[in-house]
C-alpha cells in the first residue's frame, strides 16, 4: 500500500486517464477525491472505488473557477483532513473545437485557456496550503506531447502547462512541496478518438513503439513521481509517449 494514509486530488477523475489515475491511487492506499465537473462520472467511479474497499469523495469541481477550486480543497479536508497530492488532469480535450488560432472563436478560446491553462494554477492555490501544513506535498500537472508541437490553442495551453510546472516547482520547493508533470503521446480513450478519430494509424507510424498507450501506462509515471522515490525530482516534464516527439 504505497500511498496509505495520503489523501489525493484527482481533477478529471470521472473518466478516461483521470479515471485511470484514482482508481490506481486507491488500490495503493490513497484516499482519493474523485473532482471532475460531471459529477454523475465522479459519483460512478467514488463508488467503485469504494466497492473495491477504497475510500473516495465524489466532487464537483470547475478548475476554470478559483471559488469552484477552493469548494474542493475544503472538501478534501473536512473529509479526509487534508491533501498530499494533487493531480490536475482536467482539461477541455474530447469534443473540443478544432479550428485555427486566427479563426477560433474567441469565448471559445478564452473558455479553454481557462479550463486548461488556468485550471492548474487555481487548483494548486486551492491546496498548497493543507500541503504545507501536513509538512508537504506533491503536484502532478498532466501536460501533452501536443506541448511541443504546432497545434494550435492546445499545445499552447500544454506548453503554458510545462511552464506552470517549473515555475510553481520554484515557488513552492521551500514548503516541501514537488511539482512535476507527465505528457502523454497518443493514449487511447474516448475523448482521443473523438478529436483524432481516423487519424489513430498515422498517429501510431509516428511513434517509435508502434501502438496508441492505453491510460494505465501513464500510471507507473504518475506512481513514482509521487512517491518518495522522487523525492529530489522537480521541475521536470515526463513524457510517455512511446517515443512520440523524437519523431523517427
Amino acid at each position: 500500500m504505497r500511498f496509505a494514509d495520503k489523501v489525493a486530488i484527482v481533477t478529471g477523475g470521472g473518466q478516461g486517464i483521470g479515471e485511470t489515475y484514482a482508481k490506481s491511487l486507491a488500490e495503493q492506499g490513497a484516499r482519493v477525491v474523485v473532482a471532475d465537473l460531471n459529477t454523475e462520472q465522479a459519483a460512478r467511479v467514488a463508488k467503485e472505488i469504494e466497492s473495491a474497499g477504497g475510500a473516495a469523495l465524489a466532487v464537483r469541481v470547475d478548475v476554470s473557477d478559483p471559488e469552484s477550486a477552493l469548494a474542493m480543497g475544503a472538501a478534501a479536508e473536512e473529509a479526509f483532513g487534508g491533501v498530499d497530492y494533487l493531480v490536475n488532469n482536467a482539461a477541455i480535450y474530447g469534443g473540443m473545437q478544432i479550428e485555427s488560432l486566427l479563426k477560433v472563436d474567441l469565448d471559445y478560446y478564452q473558455k479553454f485557456m481557462a479550463v486548461n491553462m488556468n485550471g492548474a494554477l487555481h487548483c494548486t492555490r486551492a491546496v498548497y496550503r493543507s500541503m504545507r501544513r501536513r509538512g508537504g506535498g506533491v503536484v502532478v500537472n498532466q501536460s501533452s506531447t501536443a506541448a511541443w508541437m504546432a497545434g494550435g490553442f492546445y499545445s499552447i495551453a500544454k506548453a503554458a502547462i510545462n511552464s506552470l510546472t517549473v515555475n510553481l516547482a520554484a515557488e513552492m520547493g521551500w514548503m516541501n512541496i514537488r511539482v512535476n508533470a507527465i505528457a502523454p503521446g497518443p493514449t487511447d480513450t474516448a475523448a482521443t478518438r473523438s478529436v483524432v478519430g481516423d487519424m489513430v494509424d498515422p498517429l501510431v507510424n509516428e511513434l517509435i513503439i508502434k501502438r496508441i498507450g492505453t491510460p494505465q501506462d501513464h500510471v507507473g509515471a504518475l506512481h513514482f513521481l509521487l512517491s518518495d522515490e522522487a523525492s529530489w525530482v522537480t521541475a521536470q516534464i515526463l513524457a510517455v509517449d512511446g517515443g512520440h516527439i523524437v519523431r523517427l
